[in-house]
C-alpha cells in the first residue's frame, strides 16, 4: 500500500509575510522577520506553511497582482533573505507552501505592457483581447462586485479590451495560449528548485480557463493541472498542490487525483462552521460533510474557519445566510460583496473565550487537513477602517510593546497599525503574554494541534458521523477496526447532555486526550455531559 503523503497529517498556517514580523525596521513584514518567529511556528506546533503572495508588485491587492514571477518584493527582502527562512523553517521540520498566481497578472508586468504596445509582438496573445467587447452572460461576472462593473476595460494604448475577472489592474493570462502555459510551469519549476514544497493555485477554475471566455484545450479543461502535476513529481515527488475552487460540490471531484491536485480549500464546510456557530445547531455542519464527494486516496480537503478574503456565505441556504449575517456581521460595514464576512474569528464570536475554543476543536477533530489563518490562535482582532478584505489583515501582536512588537519603526510608516483599543487591543492580546499563561487561548489551541498531530487515526481512521438526538450537538467518530477515537461538540449556549451509541468493540472506558478524565462505557453506550459550548476528544487507546 502507497505511504499516505506527508500533508495528510499535516496543520498548515496560513501567514501574510507583509504583516507577520518586520526585521529591518521599515514598518513592514519581511522574511528576516519570519526567519526569527520560526521558532514560535514550530513551537506552536505547525508543521506546512503556506504564504502569500511576496513575489514583486504594486501590491494594489497584497500581491495578488504580481509584475515578476522571478523576485521577491524588495520591500520583503532579498533572495538570500529567503532562503535563510526556507532552512530555518526546514530545521525545524516546517514545511513551505507558495502562493501560485496563474490567473492573471498586473498590469504593471512587463508581458502585459509590451502587449499593449504592439499587437503584433508575441506577449499580446498571453491576455485576452477584444476590439468590442462581446456580450458577456448573465453568470460572468467580476469576482468583486461593486467594486469593478464590467470583466472588460478598454486600454487607450492596445486600443482594445483586455479580459479581467478580478481587477482592472489584473489582466486575465490566456491559458489557451501554449507558449502562457510554457511561461507558468518555469515559474514552478524555478521555485521548485530553490526548495519549496508545494503551491496553493490560487483561483484554480481560472486558472484551467473557466472564465466564460475559452479553456486550454476544450477537450480537456483540466490538461494545465496535469503538465503542472507532472512537473512537480518529476522535481519534487512529495510536491503539495493546494487548489482554490470555490464550486459547487458536485464540480469539484473533477479536480482531484488522476494527476492534478492534492487537496481542495474546503469552502462549503467552512461556511457551515459559521453557520452552526451561529445557529447553535450542528446541522449546517453535517450536511456540508455529507454533500462533499469523497477525495481519492491519499487526496483530501484543506478545512479552515477563516482565511485572508471574505468569509464566503454565498452556498448557504437563505434563511440560514441571513441568520449567519444577523449573528457575526449585524452592521453593513461588516459584509462584502453581498456574500461575504469580513471580520476575524474572535471579535466575530464576540470574544467569548469558550466558543473560540469550540470553533478550533470543529476544525481540528473534522475529515481534512485543517489550515489555520495567523494570529487567530490568540484571538487577533480585526479593523474594520480598513477598505475591502483588508480588516482581517492587521499585524501580528508578539508582545504589549511598541507596535505590539511587530515592528520597531515608526507608527506613521507601519504597513498597517496593530489594533490598539477594546477587548483585542495588543495590550491585552500578544504572544507573549499567552505563551506564559498556561491556560491560554493559545496553549489550548497548541493542545489540540500536537493531539491532532500525534493520533494518526485521525488520517487513517474511516470518520462516522454519530446520531445526538440533540440538535445543538455534533458528534464524530474515527475508527479502524481497533481503536476509536470520538469528538462531541456542544454547540449551545446551555448545558447538554448527550448519549451515543459507538461504533466497534472497544475498551471499557475513553481517554480524555485535552484533559486528564476518564469516561466509563455502558457497554457500548457513551453518556456525557457538556457544558456550554463544551467540547470533548475521547479515545480508546492508552493515557497520551
Amino acid at each position: 500500500m502507497k505511504e499516505a503523503p506527508w500533508f495528510s497529517s499535516s496543520v498548515i498556517y496560513g501567514i501574510d509575510v507583509r504583516r507577520f514580523s518586520d526585521g529591518n525596521g521599515d514598518g513592514i513584514g519581511d522574511f528576516i522577520g519570519l526567519k526569527e518567529r520560526v521558532s514560535y511556528l514550530h513551537y506552536l506546533g505547525i508543521d506546512c506553511v503556506w504564504l502569500s503572495p511576496f513575489f514583486r508588485s504594486p501590491f494594489a491587492d497584497n500581491g495578488y497582482d504580481v509584475s515578476d514571477y522571478y523576485s521577491i518584493d524588495p520591500v520583503l527582502g532579498t533572495l538570500d533573505d529567503f532562503l535563510d527562512f526556507l532552512h530555518a523553517a526546514g530545521e525545524q521540520g516546517i514545511r513551505v507552501v507558495v502562493d501560485l498566481v496563474a490567473n492573471h497578472t498586473s498590469s504593471e508586468h512587463p508581458w502585459f505592457q509590451a502587449a499593449r504596445r504592439d499587437a503584433r509582438c508575441r506577449f499580446r496573445d498571453y491576455y485576452v483581447w477584444s476590439e468590442s467587447p462581446p456580450p458577456v452572460a448573465p453568470d460572468n461576472k467580476t469576482a468583486f462586485p461593486g467594486e469593478e462593473s464590467s470583466v472588460w476595460t478598454y486600454d487607450d494604448l492596445a486600443q482594445a479590451y483586455y479580459f479581467h475577472k478580478f481587477r482592472h489592474f489584473q489582466p486575465d493570462l490566456n491559458i489557451a495560449n501554449p507558449a502562457v502555459r510554457d511561461e507558468l510551469l518555469r515559474v514552478v519549476d524555478y521555485w521548485l528548485t530553490l526548495g519549496v514544497d508545494g503551491f496553493r493555485v490560487d483561483a484554480a477554475p481560472f486558472v484551467i480557463g473557466e472564465t466564460g471566455i475559452e479553456h486550454a484545450d476544450p477537450r480537456d479543461p483540466q490538461g494545465f493541472l496535469r503538465e503542472m502535476r507532472k512537473l512537480v513529481d518529476g522535481r519534487r515527488q512529495d510536491g503539495l498542490l493546494l487548489g482554490e475552487a470555490d464550486l459547487a460540490p458536485e464540480k469539484l471531484r473533477s479536480y482531484f487525483g488522476d494527476g492534478k491536485l492534492d487537496l481542495l480549500f474546503n469552502f462549503v464546510l467552512c461556511a457551515a462552521f459559521a453557520a452552526s456557530l451561529a445557529g447553535q445547531k450542528a446541522d449546517p455542519i453535517g450536511q456540508a460533510l455529507s454533500i462533499m464527494p469523497e477525495p481519492p486516496p491519499h487526496r483530501g480537503w484543506a478545512n479552515f474557519l477563516r482565511n485572508l478574503d471574505e468569509l464566503n456565505l454565498d452556498r448557504l441556504p437563505e434563511d440560514i445566510r441571513e441568520e449567519t449575517f444577523a449573528a457575526f456581521a449585524p452592521d453593513e460595514e461588516m459584509r462584502i460583496y453581498g456574500r461575504g464576512i469580513r471580520r476575524r474569528l474572535a471579535p466575530m464570536l464576540d470574544g467569548n473565550r469558550a466558543r473560540i475554543e469550540l470553533a478550533f476543536s470543529l476544525l481540528l477533530s473534522s475529515p481534512g487537513v485543517p489550515l489555520i489563518l495567523y494570529g487567530d490562535e490568540i484571538g487577533l482582532g480585526e479593523d474594520l477602517s480598513r477598505p475591502g478584505r483588508e480588516p482581517v489583515r492587521v499585524p501580528m501582536q508578539w508582545n504589549a510593546g511598541s507596535n505590539a512588537g511587530f515592528s520597531t519603526a515608526q507608527r506613521a510608516k507601519l504597513v498597517q497599525p496593530p489594533v490598539t483599543d477594546g477587548p483585542f487591543s495588543f495590550k491585552r492580546v500578544n504572544v507573549e503574554a499567552q505563551r506564559e499563561d498556561p491556560g491560554s487561548l493559545l496553549n489550548r489551541v497548541r493542545a489540540m494541534i500536537l493531539a491532532r498531530r500525534r493520533h494518526e487515526l485521525f488520517n487513517r481512521g474511516r470518520p462516522v458521523m454519530l446520531h445526538t438526538g440533540d440538535p445543538a450537538l455534533f458528534a464524530l467518530a474515527y475508527s479502524d477496526g481497533t481503536e476509536l477515537f470520538v469528538v462531541l461538540h456542544n454547540l449551545s449556549d446551555g448545558k447538554r447532555r448527550a448519549e451515543l451509541e459507538l461504533p466497534g468493540a472497544i475498551d471499557a472506558r475513553l481517554n480524555d486526550i485535552l484533559g486528564e478524565g476518564e469516561v466509563e462505557l455502558s457497554g457500548q453506550r457513551l453518556a456525557i455531559g457538556l457544558g456550554p459550548f463544551g467540547y470533548v476528544w475521547l479515545h480508546s487507546g492508552k493515557k497520551d
